[in-house]
């Protein structure tokens, strides 16, 4: 992905709710080869290409999530959880958000950027 190569490895960051996802997701694979390589390939970019760069929900994420997510309940557009924990986390850090799901962040108060489309 072209967008990514020209990102700069400093500016890139994940959050604790992301590295959440990624894992419970491997985990409900069957045992076998696939769900033990994907493991170690989640292990191996959180270790290696994102050390010092997995952002938490701390109190201004906390604060953020609730602004968050009840402006778009509020607004008929409500937001799971995860995905307002993700935003807030952005928000409280004056981050931009990298994810092809464009519109599942929309009015979240945060520059929403599609990769896949840059």
């Amino acid at each position: 992905m072209a967008w990514l190569a020209g990102q700069s490895r400093a500016a890139l960051f994940t959050t604790t709710i992301t590295r959440g996802e990624l894992f419970y997701g491997a985990c409900l694979l069957p045992e076998g080869q696939r769900k033990t390589m994907l493991l170690e390939a989640i292990r191996t970019i959180l270790v290696f290409d994102l050390a010092g760069q997995v952002l938490g929900f701390d109190d201004e994420a906390a604060d953020a999530y609730a602004e968050i997510a009840a402006s778009r309940k509020v607004a008929g557009r409500p937001i799971s959880q995860f995905d307002a924990m993700i935003a807030a986390i952005a928000k409280s850090r004056g981050a931009s958000l990298a994810t092809r799901n464009v519109k599942d962040f929309a009015g979240c108060g945060i520059q929403v950027i599609d990769p896949w489309n840059c």
